[in-house]
């Protein structure tokens, strides 16, 4: 009899490896969310809570205005509370980063210098430790206030007046700061040297913002709604978002809604595009459901 193979162990490429974050709300967190997932061991500092707060409160302003996320991106991860603007918390910090990897921060420059942790007086005084400094923009703009937003703004990635569905440039953030960990690492193993990088938000919603900018995504381009199997319709009992962008898809989606195909350039027709909303509109979500499954059509309905 047969058995079903073991899937393959989750790869720790980080086990060993010693992180300490004082990066607060959701970039920096986020960041440690996927360490840990490598294997990295996680410690995090964060202030005292705001005055007058209830003891226990969160120095980390996402733990104050929302407790579930918090909880959901420290799961698992040692936070300690080290008031880094005195003595007694310089010492409890400075002892863990003798014994630390990688110092993972978001702090605007000038702030992390008036805490002596900028880079010069860290590699001085902890010469293996790197530095991933996450900021809002790149270089002389770090001292700049900025948001997730308004980088999303700057990158032309805000399009009318509604916010954007998620958190693009701090998850983007994210993802780049748990990459510069790894850069960090391979370079300590490779050539023995420690290293700062700079993880700029704006830069990672510039990132993101890359296929609007090559046009794919404007109205335009074929997944900006100009392809007719690429767009989200309205059906009979809510929405479907149709993915029939490669062409065998498109033909079978064509066939479905028994509308003639005679060239890939049919489907960026307005008649090829109101007969297959017309179709759809008929079509529940069940149908379509099935439809997806019988005909090979990647779609997705939605309420």
């Amino acid at each position: 009899m047969a058995t079903t193979p073991r899937p393959a162990p989750v790869p720790k490429p980080l086990r060993g490896v010693r992180v300490l974050s004082l990066a607060l709300n959701l970039p920096g967190p986020a960041a440690f969310m996927r360490l840990k997932a490598m294997g990295a061991t996680c410690f995090k500092a964060e202030p005292p809570g705001p005055k007058g707060a209830p003891a226990g409160t969160s120095g980390d302003p996402m733990g104050q205005y929302n407790p579930q996320a918090y909880a959901t991106l420290h799961d698992g991860i040692k936070v300690a509370t080290i008031d880094l603007k005195s003595e007694r918390g310089q010492a409890a910090l400075h002892k863990q980063l003798a014994r630390t990897d990688v110092l993972l921060t978001s702090f605007r420059p000038s702030a992390l210098e008036k805490l002596q942790l900028g880079w010069r007086a860290l590699h001085k005084r902890h010469p293996a430790l790197s530095v991933v400094a996450i900021v809002g923009a790149p270089g002389a703009r770090a001292e700049e206030p900025g948001h997730d937003l308004t980088y999303l703004a700057d990158a032309g990635l805000v399009t009318g007046l509604d916010l954007p569905a998620t958190l693009f440039a701090d998850m983007g953030g994210a993802l780049m700061a748990s990459e510069a960990v790894l850069k960090a690492v391979l370079t300590q193993k490779l050539r023995g040297q420690a290293s700062f990088q700079e993880v700029a938000l704006s830069d990672a919603a510039a990132w993101l913002a890359l296929p609007r900018t090559w046009g794919l995504t404007q109205p335009s381009g074929a997944v900006g709604g100009a392809h007719a199997g690429y767009r989200v319709y309205p059906c009979k009992d809510g929405r479907v978002a149709v993915a029939a962008l490669e062409p065998h898809f498109a033909a079978s989606l064509c066939a479905a809604a028994q509308v003639p195909l005679g060239s890939p350039r049919d489907l960026f027709k307005p008649g090829t595009h109101a007969a297959i909303e017309a179709f759809l509109k008929k079509q529940t979500r069940q149908q379509l459901d099935r439809l997806a499954v019988e005909k090979d059509i990647p779609l997705h309905t939605l309420a």
